[in-house]
């Protein structure tokens, strides 16, 4: 009889258990973990726990036990942290953490393509932000359809021409539906490169879209969307003109509902093209000309055409700075100092090209640039000046003394963020200042930086914290939120993204990454919360623009991440 008694409060005690709704206080990794590398998840709560398990998430099954360590203060967040280390535990399978008197955690897997889904979602949301043809997500996602929108343009009396301009396709840029020159770059860039570092793993994934099937992989099939716009951007003495927008913001309607001009808008006055935003588009289509080479060779040429005419625009406008003309306020994206877009475009133009006019301009400037691998500020479209110097290693730089400068910089800089990100209480690479508007861009940002710095110095150290910054985009962190939409258990559902607000699905369109905490408070919504520490300036509502918008520059840095973990097949 004793023995009954026993089982059944022992089987009462695992189906509550088993039953139990996940609680935000353990956070984790909500895509999953790869096998042979760390796992940790985090544990807030009151009163310090001590011991943890794992459980096989089909029938509650113990699968390993441990202790968690000792609570640490984590500044940013203003929470005590726990960890709970699973690192030994390498089967694969569908688990959840248990924490005695905490609860369970979200379910999550262990297993080599863990990331699989997440990499799909996060790439193929280039797709759903396609400008100037019809979308449709298809029976995956059925209902998230946008019908051809954008379809004509007009010269901005700030561009110095009049008349139609007919500048179809690109990306519409973040929650609103402009389409930007700099931005683009540096997103354009970010996903060339992450073709040409991880290629042979993100060309085998078919995004289902369009294009799919041909004899381009389908990465570089989405990216020639943008590339094509911008290629439409360019004017016929090789400046390229800031952006294509309407004057204003339209309201939460889907594309094709947004009947307001699409202007092609310039500086205002002579030369009408502005310097960052022609340099940033020369670095870009010398990257381009390297991607496409092996599959359409015509194409290929003509990127890197466009790419010399115009630095030979650039050659004679150095510093054509951008700030919006009277009457126009959708996003400048404009920079007091384009030094750092010429270093990067004579670096790529280099790098494809091996000719000496770029390396010559590369040399006599990359000084000026160093220490900005070392600072990389939060928000990457304003300083481009580490892809410069990054690439310019990564492609055998000629000059021995300039190469071997730049690989110790990045090299001393990595290590340095390894050390910090080991002492976080979230094990993320942010620091106080970096809780900006797209601090999660900032976090994507940190472990891009890092792989760059594995392609040049191989470490694992490197690898493992770029992907400590990708579990706290899908989870870890202080709001127990995936801030990817529709991936893991528990993610952030209300974007500032007109598409998501105006089609009447209750989910939003799939694979965006939140902008995150912004201690700027630089939205109404968020102006209103007490005074919190900056890792928890964040609200998941539609309205919060300053933390909860999307934007393509911040997805770019994720896909570059998420394509690093992708299993070789």
């Amino acid at each position: 009889m004793k023995q009954a008694i026993v089982f059944c409060i022992l089987f009462s005690t695992f189906a509550v258990t088993f039953a139990a709704s996940p609680t935000a206080e353990i956070r984790l990794d909500q895509a999953g973990y790869l096998p042979g590398l760390p796992k940790l998840a985090m544990v807030v709560t009151k009163v310090p726990a001590t011991d943890f398990s794992l459980r096989k998430a089909s029938d509650g099954a113990v699968v390993f036990l441990g202790r968690l360590t000792g609570p640490v203060e984590d500044a940013d967040s203003g929470d005590r942290v726990q960890a709970a280390d699973f690192t030994k535990f390498t089967r694969n399978g569908t688990y959840y953490i248990e924490v005695p008197g905490v609860g369970r955690s979200w379910d999550f897997s262990i297993a080599p393509d863990a990331y699989n889904r997440a990499y799909y979602l996060a790439m193929r949301s280039f797709y759903g932000q396609r400008c100037g043809m019809a979308v449709d997500l298809g029976p995956e996602f059925p209902g998230y359809t946008h019908a051809a929108c954008h379809l004509e343009g007009a010269y901005h009396a700030s561009s110095g021409k009049s008349g139609a301009k007919k500048t179809t396709g690109g990306w519409h840029d973040a929650g609103d539906y402009g389409r930007y020159i700099v931005n683009s770059g540096i997103t354009t860039g970010t996903l060339l490169w992450t073709w040409e570092l991880f290629g042979s793993r993100a060309g085998k994934v078919s995004l289902n879209i369009p294009e799919s099937g041909n004899s381009v992989p389908d990465i570089l099939d989405e990216i020639r969307w943008n590339l094509d716009w911008m290629l439409s951007m360019q004017d016929q003495d090789g400046g390229v003109w800031q952006k294509q927008t309407s004057e204003g913001f339209c309201g939460f309607i889907m594309p094709e509902k947004d009947k307001l001009v699409g202007y092609v808008i310039g500086t205002g006055k002579e030369p009408y093209k502005s310097t960052c935003a022609t340099a940033d588009f020369a670095a870009v289509m010398a990257i381009a000309a390297r991607a496409y080479r092996p599959f359409d060779a015509a194409y290929s040429r003509r990127c890197l055409e466009a790419a010399k005419r115009a630095w030979t625009w650039l050659d004679k406008h150095p510093k054509v700075t951008f700030q919006n003309p009277p009457g126009v306020s959708t996003g400048a994206y404009g920079d007091p100092n384009c030094g750092d877009e010429l270093l990067w475009a004579s670096a790529e133009l280099h790098r494809t090209t091996g000719e000496d006019t770029y390396h010559r301009y590369f040399l006599a400037h990359y000084g000026e640039f160093r220490e900005t691998v070392q600072t990389v500020p939060a928000e990457g479209w304003a300083n481009v000046a580490p892809l410069g110097l990054w690439t310019y290693v990564l492609g055998g730089g000629k000059d021995a003394r300039a190469a071997a400068a730049i690989r110790q910089d990045a090299i001393s800089a990595a290590d340095r963020i390894v050390e910090r990100t080991n002492g976080n209480g979230y094990r993320t690479s942010m620091i106080s200042r970096d809780y900006v508007w797209g601090s999660n861009g900032v976090a994507a940002n940190y472990g891009m930086q890092l792989l760059v710095t594995n392609a040049i110095r191989p470490d694992p150290r490197y690898v493992q914290t770029a992907l400590e910054n990708l579990h706290y985009m899908l989870g870890r962190n202080t709001f127990s939120l995936s801030w990817v939409t529709q991936v893991g258990a528990n993610p952030y559902r209300h974007p500032h993204h007109r598409p998501s607000g105006a089609d009447r699905i209750a989910e939003p369109w799939p694979g965006l990454l939140s902008g995150g905490p912004n201690q700027n408070r630089q939205d109404p919504p968020t102006k209103n919360l007490p005074q919190l520490p900056p890792a928890r300036i964040y609200l998941d509502e539609e309205a919060s623009y300053g933390s909860n918008e999307t934007c393509i520059n911040w997805n770019a840095p994720l896909v570059f991440i998420l394509a690093s973990v992708l299993p070789e097949k």
